[in-house]
């Protein structure tokens, strides 16, 4: 996923956190904040120390940048929004992680309506 589909800067980060919208499952909590006018969605990602080591934790920002560039004509562009992952997505195989994203997505209504 190219670097301008992230929300990147702490400041912009936390305003999405403490502003937005938040739906949750077992595996991931996500902030959703609009964005009208903006050319596309941002996506920030947090997989906090709990998760396990630096690899786990690479391994699990890995599937879940995966996930969301197979899904992203299906997001709604005009909207910032954060994934924070929780401890069972560690031991989630790629295939799980996308189909528990795309649950939390649907709660957010970040998917487009078909």
């Amino acid at each position: 996923m190219r670097k301008s589909f992230r929300v990147k800067k702490e400041k912009e980060f936390q305003k999405v956190f403490h502003n937005g919208v938040s739906k949750a499952n077992r595996q991931f909590v996500v902030y959703v904040l609009d964005k009208k006018g903006q050319p596309h969605f941002r996506v920030g990602l947090s997989v906090g120390k709990k998760i396990g080591n630096a690899v786990v934790r690479n391994a699990v920002k890995r599937k879940i940048r995966q996930a969301l560039t197979e899904l992203k004509e299906e997001l709604v562009q005009d909207i910032d929004f954060i994934v924070i992952a929780r401890k069972p997505v560690a031991e989630m195989s790629a295939a799980e992680v996308k189909k528990s994203l795309i649950h939390v997505l649907k709660l957010s209504n970040l998917l487009k309506k078909k």
